[in-house]
C-alpha cells in the first residue's frame, strides 16, 4: 500500500437515488488537504452541516452504515467510503445534496470509475497505519459472527459466508493485493434474500431499491401473488425467478459475488477507523453492526497503544529518509552517526532505526567481553532523530542548527547488546515557542522499552537569529 497520502486531482459528481431513503442526491468529491480524512458535507441543509466517517459518528447500522455529526445524518456510506480505501485516497471532502448517497448499480464501481476519472494526487504527508502486535476479536454467538484482526505487514482481508442457502451456498472471498480491488471487488453488488424484501420495504428501508441495484435471492417457490406484490413494488410489469434463484435473471458478476459484496462492505465500514490497518482481517459472517462493532475494538486498542501504530518495524521497510538525506540536514559525522533510516515522519512525530554492530568503535572499549551499548550513545541516538523531527518544523533546515538542551526523567529499561535493532520515536508534547521544542522520546528492541526520556532543544538559525514559530 501507499506510503503517502494522496486525494483527488480535480471536483468530479455524481447524481442518483438513494437505496434506503428513496432521494435524489448529488454527490461531488473535491480535493482536500493532508490529515483532511473523508468528511461529508450536507450542502441541502441551513449552515451545511459537516459529519466526518468515523467510527464515534455511527447512529444506526441496519442494512446500512449510517453517521451522525453536528445535526446531520448521512445514511449508507459504505460503498462511497470502500471505494476510497480501495483506491488509497485519503483525504477528500463529499458535497452530498441529500441524505444518502447515490445507490448506482449496488456496488463501489461507479464511484471507482469516478475516482479514476478524478486522477489521484500524492500529498507531501506519509500515510498512518494501524498497528496491531496481538489478535483483537469480534464475536456474537447468537450470528454465528466472528471476526479478527491478526499482525500483519500488510492490509489483507478474508471473508466467508454461510447463511445455510440452497442457492448461495458457502462462499469466500480475500483481497491480498489492492491493486486487485477496482476489478475484483468493486463491481459486486449488494444482494438479499426474497424473503427479507417485504419486510424492509416495510420498515421505511430499500425505497430506492430496484432489481438494477440488488441481487435478490429466492430459495423457497413463490406465488404468483407474491409475485405480482413484488412487480409493483419495483415498479415492473412482471417479475420472475429464473433457474439460477436470482429474480429476474440478473446475471451474477462472480460466483462468489456475495461474498465479494460482504468484503467490500467491511472494507468501507472499517474505513470508519480514519487510517488503513496494517492486519490480516478474517471475518466469518459479517455485517454492518458486526463491523461497527469491531472497528470499536480496534480504535479501543489504539487508545491503550498509542504508539503501536509508528512503531512497528521490518528489515524490507522502506526508508523516508536514509543516513544519507538525514546526515545532510544533521551536522553529525562518523563516529557519531548512530541513526540508520527514518522509517516514519510528520508534523509531530518521528521513528528512526538504528541497527547495533559489534563493530561499533564504543564497544572496543565499554565491557570488553560483554559488549553493552551505553546510554549516554542511546539518548544520543534519540536526540539525533528528535533533531530531524526539530528540521521538519521549519521550510530550509540546510539553515538551521539544531541543540540539545536539557534531558529529564531519563530511563534506562533494558540492556542492549550488538544485533538488537533499536526503535527511535520521538513526539513533540508543546506548542513551539521562540525556537523551544519538547519532546518525548522513546527507545524499543523487540517492541519493548529499553529507554526513555523527556527532551528540551533548541532550533537556530545559522545566522544567529532563533526561529521564533
Amino acid at each position: 500500500m501507499n506510503l503517502k497520502q494522496h486525494t483527488i486531482k480535480q471536483s468530479i459528481s455524481f447524481e442518483g437515488v438513494g437505496l434506503h431513503t428513496g432521494k435524489t442526491a448529488v454527490m461531488t468529491f473535491h480535493p482536500a488537504p493532508p490529515h483532511y480524512g473523508i468528511r461529508f458535507i450536507r450542502t441541502d441543509l441551513e449552515g451545511k452541516p459537516e459529519v466526518r466517517a468515523h467510527v464515534d459518528n455511527v447512529v444506526a447500522t441496519e442494512r446500512g452504515t449510517v453517521l451522525a455529526e453536528n445535526g446531520a445524518q448521512v445514511h449508507t456510506v459504505e460503498h462511497v467510503l470502500s471505494a476510497l480505501m480501495g483506491m488509497q485516497i485519503d483525504n477528500v471532502r463529499i458535497e452530498l445534496s441529500g441524505p444518502e448517497p447515490p445507490i448506482a448499480d449496488g456496488s463501489s464501481a461507479p464511484f471507482v470509475e469516478l475516482l479514476q476519472q478524478a486522477g489521484k494526487e500524492e500529498q507531501n504527508a506519509l500515510r498512518q497505519y494501524i498497528c496491531i502486535d496481538e489478535p483483537i476479536y469480534y464475536r456474537d454467538e447468537d450470528r454465528q459472527i466472528e471476526i479478527v484482526a491478526l499482525p500483519a505487514d500488510e492490509y489483507r482481508l478474508t471473508v466467508m459466508v454461510d447463511y445455510n442457502s440452497s442457492v448461495m451456498g458457502s462462499q469466500h472471498a480475500m483481497l491480498f493485493d489492492w491493486n486487485d480491488y477496482p476489478k475484483q471487488i468493486a463491481p459486486c453488488r449488494t444482494f438479499c434474500f426474497l424473503h427479507e424484501v417485504e419486510y424492509l420495504y416495510s420498515k421505511g428501508l430499500i425505497q430506492g431499491g430496484s432489481l438494477q441495484n440488488a441481487i435478490v435471492i429466492v430459495e423457497k417457490p413463490v406465488e404468483a401473488a407474491q409475485l405480482e406484490r413484488l412487480a409493483a413494488l419495483f415498479d415492473k410489469e412482471e417479475v420472475a425467478v429464473q433457474s439460477n434463484g436470482i429474480l429476474n435473471n440478473l446475471e451474477l458478476r462472480f460466483h462468489n459475488e456475495p461474498a465479494r459484496h460482504k468484503l467490500l462492505d467491511l472494507i468501507g465500514d472499517l474505513a470508519l477507523l480514519g487510517r488503513p490497518l496494517k492486519a490480516h482481517v478474517i471475518a466469518t459472517r459479517p455485517g454492518h453492526h458486526a463491523n461497527v462493532q469491531f472497528a470499536k475494538k480496534i480504535k479501543a486498542y489504539m487508545e491503550k497503544n498509542p504508539s503501536n501504530d509508528i512503531k512497528q518495524f521490518h528489515p524490507g521497510m522502506p526508508a523516508v529518509l536514509t543516513a544519507t538525506q538525514m546526515y545532510e540536514m544533521l551536522p553529525h559525522r562518523y563516529p557519531f552517526c548512530l541513526v540508520d533510516k527514518i522509517i516514519y515522519l510528520d508534523d509531530e512525530q518521528v521513528v528512526g532505526v538504528k541497527n547495533v554492530s559489534i563493530g561499533e568503535p564504543y564497544f572496543q572499549g565499554h565491557f570488553p567481553g560483554n559488549p553493552v551499548m551505553p546510554g549516554v550513545f542511546q539518548i544520543e541516538g534519540m536526540a539525533q532523530t528528535g533533531g530531524i523531527l526539530v528540521l521538519n518544523t521549519v521550510p530550509d533546515p540546510s539553515n538551521y542548527w539544531t541543540y540539545l538542551l536539557r534531558v529529564d526523567n531519563c530511563r534506562f529499561r533494558k540492556m542492549v547488546h550488538p544485533g538488537d535493532t533499536i526503535i527511535y520515536h520521538c513526539r513533540i508534547t508543546a506548542p513551539i515557542k521562540r525556537g523551544i521544542i519538547k519532546m518525548h522520546s522513546d527507545a524499543y528492541v523487540n517492541n519493548e522499552l529499553v529507554c526513555e526520556a523527556d527532551m528540551t532543544a533548541s532550533i537556530v538559525r545559522k545566522d544567529g537569529e532563533k526561529n521564533d514559530e
